[in-house]
């Protein structure tokens, strides 16, 4: 028996057993997780480095978290909000 646990529950040699013949018959791929991040558009994303100093960054996660942002999506909104009055 291992000492690993599941949702706090011991995992059993009958469990490890199902996990295998489960896996053996096969799963759906549609099904499946996707793996990495989201796509923030239509392509992929580039990373554009920015300098900002303490206070600015402060005020930007203070403001992020507030709207239970990201601080990427918080800046995202920003410049396409900025694009837009243009």
């Amino acid at each position: 028996m291992s000492h690993e646990k599941v949702n706090g529950a011991p995992v059993t040699d009958e469990m490890i057993q199902a996990w295998a013949d489960e896996a053996e018959h096969g799963y759906p791929t549609e099904q499946l997780r996707r793996r990495g991040r989201r796509p923030v558009g239509d392509g992929p994303g580039e990373v554009v480095p920015v300098r900002m100093d303490a206070e600015l960054l402060r005020e930007l996660s203070a403001r992020a978290e507030h709207d239970h942002l990201s601080r990427s999506e918080a800046i995202r909104a920003a410049v396409r909000a900025w694009i837009s009055a243009a």
